[in-house]
């Protein structure tokens, strides 16, 4: 590792120690990193960020954050967990089945984590408390069944992804984020299910069927699944109408993210009525807020991951991890390792932006030895790290999701941690079958004729 190296990774993670914003500690480092080799520092990191945004794919990313603020507070989320109620809330420890399935739901259609943890936590955390399941269980399941949303599509971070890898398809990336996501919501469920077989959960709600033959009630039992389903069905119809139109290839996913934004406006102001027109300005302050949050980030990861590709650390990396073995399960294992130590202390912008280009070069050998091509080596490691980044969100130190949770349930991370544990060790078995399983990730695409 030569001195450019050292001084970047040592100036980035004392600010991080100092607690400045992750942002400006990977612009400083990269600031001082440039300063040290002798180059024209300012010009060279304003460059690299300007140029770091500088993607039409990228517009995707605010009109999909509004959509999402959008849906979080015009009762979307009310509606879905009705429809969750009736699907599964009849079971032995129903609500944690409503709570993964909303929260899966919510952040598909959203496209965000934290709005689905605050959104869905607001109201299904109490509820749940109210109805007897332990408030910090509550909470951990809430944490972790978000995090779906952004491996189910649409998802902002696989734009993102795109991007770092360089031309991939985000039509194939969000048809592959399908199977993965409902085999991470699958794990979680079952959880709840280990626990609800030995009686640490609550009895399900029980649903008011009436009738006297089975026929009767069979009857009954459908007409609650089809009210439940006609309310959830206008929200549910987002996600239809965002892959509908990216796949028959009548909108980019920049287009069928604003179409995203005209629809959400309608249903949560117009047709709901949940929105005033009086909060929209709050809600556009609120999305350019995190927009500029977002593109700050991925504008400094690009300066970041310029200095590391100018200082050969991608291609020294990779061949170094060659050289630990030829072993494809060992690379894979260290590579997923060293990705869930990168997401407790990273977001996941910069760590998809910076890490993409690193290990992308190692699971393309491994895809090689697998008779994958490149294309769909590409789709299936993009998959594989925002599952592992996602397990990050519910992590300490760094953990979005697992500080919104412990907010809006009122607790600590301290007493949570018992109850997160065990849902996330499901969620790093799920990465694993996805690591390995590369036919998983790739299924839904090869229906649709992708990748291309």
């Amino acid at each position: 590792m030569n001195e450019i190296v050292i001084i970047l990774v040592v100036s980035f993670g004392l600010l991080l120690a100092l607690n400045v914003p992750v942002a400006v500690a990977i612009a400083l480092a990269t600031l001082l990193s440039v300063v040290a080799a002798g180059g024209d520092a300012t010009y060279i990191v304003a460059n690299k960020l300007a140029n770091g945004v500088d993607s039409f794919a990228l517009l995707a990313i605010p009109f999909f954050i509004l959509s999402g603020n959008l849906m979080g507070r015009g009762g979307i989320a009310r509606r879905l967990m009705n429809f969750a109620s009736v699907l599964v809330g009849w079971v032995p420890g129903g609500l944690a089945y409503v709570n993964t399935l909303t929260c899966m739901l919510f952040g598909s259609i959203s496209g965000s984590a934290a709005a689905a943890v605050s959104s869905v936590g607001g109201f299904m955390i109490p509820e749940m408390t109210r109805k007897g399941y332990p408030r910090e269980f509550s909470v951990a399941l809430t944490t972790t069944s978000a995090t779906t949303g952004l491996i189910i599509p649409p998802s902002n971070i696989m734009i993102v992804y795109s991007v770092a890898a360089g031309r991939v398809s985000i039509a194939a990336l969000f048809l592959a984020g399908i199977l993965p996501g409902l085999l991470v919501g699958l794990a979680l469920m079952g959880v709840c299910l280990l626990r609800a077989l030995r009686g640490r959960l609550v009895a399900g709600e029980k649903l008011p069927i009436q009738g006297q033959t089975t026929g009767q009630r069979l009857l009954s039992a459908g007409l609650l699944v089809w009210r439940g389903f006609a309310q959830a069905f206008l929200s549910l119809l987002l996600v239809v109408m965002v892959m509908g139109g990216i796949l028959s290839g009548f909108c980019t996913a920049t287009e069928a993210a604003a179409v995203a934004v005209v629809y959400s406006f309608f249903l949560a102001v117009v047709y709901y009525r949940e929105v005033t027109l009086s909060e929209i300005p709050a809600l556009l302050l609120q999305t350019g807020v995190t927009t500029a949050i977002v593109m700050l980030l991925i504008g400094a990861s690009a300066g970041m991951s310029w200095l590391l590709a100018s200082e050969d650390i991608p291609q020294t990396a990779s061949q170094s991890l060659l050289q630990l073995s030829e072993n494809p399960v060992i690379l894979l294992l260290t590579i997923n390792l060293l990705l869930l130590v990168v997401g407790m202390f990273m977001d996941m912008t910069p760590a998809v932006l910076i890490f993409t280009p690193i290990f992308l070069p190692v699971m393309q050998r491994i895809g090689a030895l697998w008779q994958l091509s490149e294309a769909e080596v590409a789709i299936h490691f993009g998959i594989m790290i925002i599952t592992n980044l996602c397990i990050g969100l519910c992590t300490p130190p760094v953990g979005s999701c697992l500080f919104i949770g412990c907010s809006v349930g009122n607790t600590s991370i301290a007493k949570l941690t018992p109850s997160l544990v065990p849902l996330v060790a499901a969620m790093v078995l799920a990465l694993l079958v996805i690591s390995f399983w590369p036919d998983l990730v790739l299924l839904v695409p090869g229906w649709f004729g992708q990748p291309r």
